[in-house]
């Protein structure tokens, strides 16, 4: 068993890791000024953006839920995986060899989450082999009746499961994986009553699934062969990196552009995606062998950015029983969005795939152009199952609809929508209104009704806190020692030693603040080490931690870098200069009180006022 992993290394992993790269690849984020960068928060749901993340300091912290820590917390609590797989991950992201002390021999993907990785990647690879070889051509022949060539394959990354029980297995028991490393990583299957295993998938064609960082973590199958009994598509099963609901076809591919463009399309297929992005529309994503749901909300949102309300989701649904029904569910979430939702409906009841196949990549992007706001799309819906002609018809539809119209979340777009109601029902737009009032007013007073306006629980959770930064009070004197505490947190260096020697040593009125100075003064000599906020986090109590983050994440009040550098200088200064006025104030009331007949300690009480009267006018002068 290999042992625990060099410190050093650690640390020099730390150093060389950028963790808004890493915290990107999870969550949009934007310049919140020098230095700081601000997102949705993936730890809870949120509207507005409290998730900072700072570059210089190696880490990141939420305002809203209190979440904080290093880029290692990050990947541990986003991907649940181990302290070591965290470092492992990133360790091979940039190029540095591992080395382990107390238990034997290196061994870099000894842990059982890294193995699971490592051994989806084989099996990506072996797959993509296969799909080259003879017994492929029903594959290959496949895609190309779709409009995929070789270059889109690659792309892709596809490839062909072999018509064997056990090729797949034999090739990875090969490369040293294990039958209990291959069954948890869902490559393959065992017979009930049998302590045998056999390939999962066989004679089919074969999409790897990626998590948002692009490593391969399951695979979708397509049957091919008529003798195959098993279902049209196959997918890998939940395993301890493949959990479908959390899971977006294609997100690895699109994320970029996502973020971008604010925009994202929801297929419902494989080869919906590929077409989408082979067309030019390079944000389709699709689900995995599930429904699309909250899980799948939460994971867009944080990619879109989505808390301005500017973004768009764009659905596309088949015309058929299944695309409606999908539509249903998709509607029944919709409200979980600030982006504004659409759907888009390709006439002649062609997918994305079949839509690029028999009218070029322009049909795609004019499907896409041609969406209708969600709410519209619902309502034509609804409408369609009521007989119109008939009064009985039009009032039954009315009631159907008008709760739709009253819970579209923007109070803004009701009256439109609830004037294109009237006009599609061919009723009096007051009798319309009158309705769409009632059900607004019906769903507020509903018991159990959420701050959304649907049913169920709020998205936002209740959680007590341990003490924050926003608690304290606004007076100059604590506004003061928190900014001047902020600046040393944050830029140590720009600070520079000797006024950090200076300032740790002056009085502070706010208790919990002093607490914070203390600690950064226990760590002085550590300030250029990557762990520095850790190690003063670690020196605090336990309900003053959340606020010692808070101080080192909170964002600065300048633009630039130049600016930032005077500033902290100017306003650890200021924390200095008000100590020197302390000291001065108390000697004046000390000197007046004193006996000017007693030579020495006058004498004394005046030179000491002089020194700090001349120290603090060097002070200004720096």
């Amino acid at each position: 068993m290999a042992g625990l992993i060099r410190q050093s290394d650690i640390e020099e992993v730390k150093a060389r890791t950028n963790i808004a790269d890493i915290v990107g690849d999870y969550v949009s984020l934007k310049s919140a000024g020098v230095g700081s960068l601000k997102g949705l928060c993936p730890f809870h749901d949120e509207r507005s953006p409290s998730f900072h993340v700072r570059p210089q300091v190696g880490f990141y912290h939420c305002f809203g839920c209190g979440e904080s820590g290093d880029v290692y917390s990050f990947l541990q609590k986003m991907d649940h995986v181990t302290f070591s797989e965290a470092v492992e991950r990133l360790a091979g992201r940039v190029g540095l060899e591992l080395h382990y002390e107390g238990g034997g021999a290196d061994a870099p993907d000894h842990t059982n989450r890294a193995r699971l990785y490592a051994a989806n990647q084989a099996a990506a690879e072996f797959f993509v082999e296969q799909l080259g070889s003879a017994g492929a051509a029903v594959g290959r022949t496949f895609l190309g009746e779709r409009g995929f060539d070789a270059h889109a394959a690659t792309r892709f990354g596809i490839g062909f499961a072999p018509k064997s029980w056990d090729e797949l297995t034999r090739h990875l028991r090969g490369r040293g994986y294990s039958d209990e490393e291959l069954t948890l990583a869902g490559l393959v299957s065992s017979r009930e009553g049998s302590s045998g295993i056999y390939d999962r998938f066989r004679g089919r064609l074969v999409w790897p699934i990626r998590d948002i960082t692009g490593q391969t973590i399951g695979f979708g199958a397509r049957k091919l062969l008529d003798d195959d009994k098993g279902p049209k598509y196959l997918n890998t099963p939940e395993t301890p990196i493949y959990h479908k609901a959390q899971v977006l076809y294609g997100l690895d591919l699109a994320k970029r552009d996502i973020s971008r463009s604010h925009q994202v399309v929801v297929v419902e297929g494989y080869t919906d995606v590929m077409a989408c992005h082979l067309a030019g529309v390079t944000t389709a994503v699709a689900t995995c062998g599930t429904s699309f749901g909250v899980d799948h909300i939460k994971v867009l949102r944080r990619v879109l950015g989505d808390d301005s309300g500017v973004g768009e989701v764009v659905f596309t649904f088949d015309p058929d029983a299944a695309g409606q029904k999908a539509a249903v569910r998709a509607f029944s979430e919709e409200q979980r969005f600030s982006a504004q939702t659409f759907v888009a409906v390709a006439p002649d009841g062609f997918d994305p795939c079949d839509l690029r196949l028999h009218k070029g990549d322009g049909a795609v992007q004019r499907l896409i152009e041609s969406k209708k706001p969600m709410f519209e799309f619902m309502i034509r819906q609804l409408l369609s199952q009521y007989n119109l002609e008939t009064v009985e018809g039009r009032v039954s539809a009315l009631r159907a609809a008008a709760p739709l119209v009253s819970d579209i979340r923007d109070p803004a777009l009701r009256p439109g929508y609830t004037h294109e109601l009237a006009r599609m029902l061919g009723m009096e737009l007051g009798e319309v209104g009158r309705a769409v009032s009632a059900a607004l007013t019906r769903s507020r007073t509903a018991p159990g009704t959420s701050a959304t306006g649907r049913g169920g629980e709020s998205d936002e959770p209740v959680r007590e806190r341990p003490f924050s930064m926003v608690e304290l009070p606004t007076d100059p004197i604590t506004r003061l020692e928190r900014d001047g505490l902020m600046a040393m947190l944050q830029r140590p260096a720009l600070v520079g030693v000797e006024l950090l020697q200076r300032a740790v040593q002056t009085a502070f009125a706010h208790q919990s603040l002093a607490v914070v100075r203390d600690a950064i003064a226990a760590n002085l000599d550590t300030l250029s080490a990557p762990d520095w906020i850790e190690r003063v986090v670690a020196d605090v109590p336990l309900p003053l931690q959340n606020l010692v983050t808070d101080l080192a994440m909170a964002p600065l009040p300048e633009r630039t870098e130049r600016e930032v550098e005077r500033y902290v200088r100017d306003i650890t200064i200021a924390l200095i200069d008000r100590d020197f006025l302390r000291q001065k104030a108390e000697l004046l009331g000390r000197l007046q009180r004193a006996d000017p007949t007693d030579r020495v300690p006058y004498t004394a009480l005046q030179r000491e006022l002089m020194r700090v009267e001349l120290e603090r006018r060097n002070l200004r002068d720096e």
